[in-house]
């Protein structure tokens, strides 16, 4: 039997990986060296959101500060030094598997970084995005070269390949991609084919504590992986603010109706108004309830990874889900 896509990319860039690093530490005997080795290194110009950046050839000392970034530098082979951790009690999103978390050293709250931390860890790259941490630019550059995307979320692909070009991981990263396409193709074979796909209408709803119930449009990073592999959506979703969702009430939750739908929470159930919701009778005359195709879903995988490593789960999920 074939490894899913996952293991076979990562499989795949970990040899690749652990061939560059074992050339990489021909000849150095201490991690002082290894560093000298890597500020000596030819650079590398990329071009980022804050302008063109030089950063080393081979960084070998990697800060992450988002789960988007993380995810990318995993999925590339790549084990930070030092990352950011999510609002979540696991720290790391639990997608990720424990040995590629391990020994990372936590940094801080993604929104709060702990600079002193970072500096400490004497990075030679830094990955983030202008949403996240523009305020903290000048900063950050002080410590180490910071590559910085405009945004996150929906752009997660070309972001990835930013973040390739970065970490020198391009030919990995093709690598990677192909693997995405076709795992994609396999997924949208196995729900009858395009044609029948389209026919499929989807929606993803977020329960959030602390605000409003989002339905998700089409531009986020949930939205991408669900139109690769063409499945329809709801008419509703072409009103989400700026493509990225549109709130409603638990009296409202009826808006979200669709042939399937999928549900993450994010926060506790009851002041996110899950289970209010889930329990009404609205919800439960929507007709994807009536024919048991509503999925819940883990929160951390589907809206917060924002990788391939995350799709390559997502795609799994929804090929089980929807051929049932």
């Amino acid at each position: 039997m074939p490894l899913p896509f996952r293991s076979r990319t990562l499989t795949a860039v970990s040899l690749t990986a652990a061939a560059a690093l074992a050339l990489s530490a021909c000849g150095t005997s201490s991690g002082d060296a290894s560093d000298d080795a890597s500020s000596a290194a030819p650079t590398r110009t990329v071009k980022t959101a804050m302008g063109d950046v030089k950063v080393p050839g081979t960084p070998q000392r990697v800060v992450v500060l988002d789960t988007a970034e993380l995810d990318s530098a995993l999925t590339l082979g790549v084990k930070p030094v030092g990352a950011t951790h999510a609002d979540v009690e696991s720290g790391f999103l639990n997608y990720l598997p424990e040995n590629q978390v391990s020994g990372i050293t936590d940094v801080g709250a993604m929104m709060t970084p702990n600079l002193e931390a970072i500096a400490a860890l004497r990075p030679d790259l830094i990955l983030t995005s202008k949403i996240r941490h523009g305020d903290k630019y000048a900063e950050l550059s002080e410590i180490a070269p910071t590559v910085m995307t405009e945004n996150t979320g929906y752009p997660w692909k070309e972001n990835f390949q930013v973040h390739a070009e970065a970490l020198g991981k391009k030919a990995e990263a093709k690598m990677v991609t192909d693997e995405y396409a076709e795992h994609v193709a396999d997924v949208t074979e196995a729900l009858g084919g395009k044609e029948k796909a389209a026919r499929t209408e989807v929606n993803m709803v977020r329960f959030v504590e602390g605000a409003d119930i989002r339905i998700y449009g089409r531009k986020n990073y949930i939205a991408t992986i669900l139109a690769d592999v063409g499945l329809g959506r709801p008419a509703i979703t072409d009103k989400a603010a700026d493509g990225f969702s549109y709130d409603v009430s638990p009296e409202r939750i009826d808006l979200a109706d669709a042939d399937v739908v999928f549900h993450s929470t994010y926060g506790d159930p009851e002041k996110s108004k899950e289970t209010r919701t889930t329990g009404s009778g609205l919800w439960k005359n929507m007709s994807a309830v009536k024919n048991d195709k509503v999925f819940a879903v883990d929160d951390q995988l589907w809206i917060q990874g924002i990788g391939y490593t995350a799709a390559g789960q997502i795609l799994g999920e929804l090929r089980k889900d929807l051929t049932k």
